[in-house]
């Protein structure tokens, strides 16, 4: 399938600055995943340092954590700067390990900001726990997807499993206007019906010739 590309391949002006940031999530068991988050930014070759013929990176910061699943509540956390502008960068490092014991689910940007905004932490990695945040919310559907895949969930779903959708229900609640905790997606989810099927999905199904059969609740 054909993909468009992200940035016009020939710009109108010449690039001065690239930030990326990339967040994955790995399954460690049926009960937690590790998050791992990069944020990097580059200068193009030539700019910083002349007649250099290589990009320059400025920031190169990792954040991980553990987080444990459906509670979405964080048991490890670290920071590590592998490129930085300052000798003294680090010296905040072991502040983000007020990261572990909190919720990465509802309200977490908030307190995030409380604890580690403006001076009290570095910019970057603020910057870098709101994009992981969303992330981990999207994870615990990915979870669900592969307890479904292997035969874990069924369609009299244990008390046990009830409950493991009302905790990812209540991660998901207000984070959008979609997951408005009065609206229909909400309801379905605590009628334990199927929710309708992400059109991601829906097309991919399509192009498969297969039917539009998605049993994810």
């Amino acid at each position: 399938m054909p993909v468009e590309p992200m940035f016009p391949e020939n710009p109108e002006f010449p690039l001065i600055h690239t930030r990326r940031y990339e967040v994955r999530a790995f399954r460690m068991a049926d009960d937690r995943f590790l998050l791992r988050g990069v944020v990097c930014d580059e200068k193009p070759a030539g700019l910083y340092v002349t007649e250099d013929p290589d990009p320059l990176w400025l920031h190169h910061m990792i954040v991980e954590m553990e987080v444990v699943y459906p509670t979405f509540v964080i048991e490890r956390a670290y920071a590590k700067f592998h490129q930085h502008p300052h000798l003294s960068c680090t010296d905040i490092t072991d502040h983000y390990k007020k990261l572990e014991g909190m919720s990465i689910a509802r309200g977490f940007n908030a307190k995030v900001k409380e604890l580690f905004a403006g001076s009290r932490g570095c910019t970057h990695i603020t910057a870098l726990l709101s994009a992981m945040a969303p992330v981990a919310i999207q994870t615990g559907w990915s979870m669900r997807v592969t307890a479904m895949n292997e035969g874990e969930s069924s369609s009299n779903p244990s008390d046990a499993e009830r409950e493991q959708r009302e905790k990812q229900l209540a991660g998901t609640l207000n984070t959008c206007h979609m997951w408005d905790e009065a609206g229909e997606l909400a309801a379905q989810v605590r009628a334990g019906e199927t929710i309708e099927i992400p059109l991601s999905v829906r097309k991919r199904l399509q192009e498969l010739g297969r039917p539009e059969v998605w049993g994810v609740v």
